[in-house]
């Protein structure tokens, strides 16, 4: 018995210290999560995400592999709070390029290493105001000094007026390409293979994993870039014009459902709205139909537009960002539709959407049908007639009127007189 439980003690052992052993080969790797395309919320969301992730392996080191022609300034931010506070080391990998909004998220990382070829530089912010460039330098100086880079190189890339002697002159923005940037200590290490770099400072690891953008990331990265939504709304807008033309729910109807979807889908996604806004955006539509069924402009039309202005401002995250768009959007909704109106009956692909028949005085324009070809024929009322009712003539149903008396369901007619619209029969 004794021995058993001494069996069973060493069997316990082993399998204890197997699993640790085996937790302990998880971690030790080193992971390199892309920086690549422009920098937005997508972005944002898809860095914190895969750092949340990966810490939990506990990584010997993260690379971020940057190429990037920048974005925007306050996501640019976003990212660099989380590299800084990632308590492993950090390379930050120039692959390509890093410029604008990449500058600040490559000095973010504790190292920097720049791939033979790639460059970095001209981070000046659009719009360049006074306010946004004061705190932006001031951003980009502090990371640099956190990290121990020379911070007048990196204000220089943002800021024009700053001058230094013998590197840049007064109004050009700098930009470095990887063998100046290592001449002049920005770079730590000029390389394109991960186990050099790694190698260089020493890094104990097992394996470099690559994590790769997903499908999801890629396309709320293409939907929310600006000139994108602005051409969706746009789409959207137009179609809703053309629907309210048009009768039945056809082309247009589909493209602004289409459009609109893509454009609230995209945000939703990369985080930058949620269903609230859509159901606000929605709201402010129903009003918009609801003011084309009355008469005139009121109280429905003012709320839909308000609601619609509403939900894109909300979507777009600035005020500026969201009247650009709107602008930009009414814009072009408004030439297109005059250019529909004006040369869309000259195509006949638009036969739906654009009016094409005249009232011509010179052909006798009549706005009724005429039934005169029926006076004198005979039919069954299939209705009672008082006076109005409606008779049946060799299968086809008429709207007509008796000469003067009632006439019962299922008597026999004739038709006496056509007036305009108006079909005159008499009992037989």
């Amino acid at each position: 018995m004794k021995l058993r439980k001494i069996v069973a003690f060493f069997i316990l052992l082993v399998l204890v210290l197997g699993s640790i052993s085996a937790y302990s080969d998880k971690g030790n790797d080193v992971y390199v999560i892309p920086v690549k395309g422009e920098i937005n919320k997508a972005t944002y969301q898809f860095v914190k995400t895969q750092v949340e992730e990966v810490s939990k392996y506990r990584p010997a080191a993260i690379i971020f592999e940057i190429d990037t022609y920048g974005g925007f300034i306050d996501k640019a931010i976003d990212i660099k709070d989380v590299i800084v506070n990632i308590d492993i080391p950090t390379i930050s990998f120039v692959n390509t390029k890093a410029e604008s909004a990449g500058v600040l998220i490559t000095i973010a990382g504790e190292k920097i290493v720049m791939a033979e070829g790639s460059t970095i530089g001209s981070a000046e912010t659009i719009p360049n105001t006074e306010k946004i460039m004061s705190m932006w330098v001031s951003t980009l100086k502090t990371v640099a000094e956190q990290r121990g880079k020379d911070k007048e190189l990196v204000a220089a890339m943002a800021d024009k007026d700053i001058e230094i002697k013998g590197i840049v002159k007064k109004g050009e923005l700098l930009n470095l390409n990887y063998k100046e940037a290592k001449q002049l200590g920005f770079a730590d290490y000029i390389s394109n293979d991960y186990d050099d770099m790694l190698n260089y400072f020493n890094i104990d690891y097992n394996k470099v994993i690559k994590i790769d953008t997903d499908l999801r990331t890629n396309i709320a990265k293409y939907l929310t870039n600006p000139y994108v939504g602005i051409l969706l709304i746009s789409l959207g807008f137009l179609g809703f014009v053309i629907e309210m033309f048009t009768p039945g729910f056809g082309v247009g109807g589909t493209l602004s459902l289409i459009s609109f979807s893509l454009y609230f889908g995209g945000n939703i996604i990369a985080g930058n709205s949620g269903w609230g806004v859509v159901i606000i955006f929605l709201a402010g539509i129903a009003l918009l139909l609801i003011e084309a069924a009355i008469p005139g402009f009121g109280v429905p039309g003012i709320g839909g537009i308000i609601c619609i202005i509403i939900s894109i401002v909300l979507t777009s995250g600035s005020i500026e960002s969201a009247v650009v768009s709107l602008g930009i959007a009414i814009i072009l909704t408004v030439l297109v539709t005059v250019l529909l109106v004006r040369y869309g009956q000259r195509s006949p692909y638009l036969d739906k959407i654009v009016l094409k028949t005249k009232q011509n005085n010179e052909k006798g324009y009549v706005g009724v049908e005429s039934k005169t070809e029926y006076v004198g024929k005979e039919g069954v009322a299939i209705s009672l007639l008082r006076p109005a009712g409606i008779i049946d003539i060799e299968g086809n149903r008429i709207d007509a009127v008796s000469e003067g008396a009632f006439i019962e369901k299922g008597s026999r007619v004739k038709v006496i007189k056509v007036e305009g619209p108006r079909v005159v029969v008499r009992k037989i």
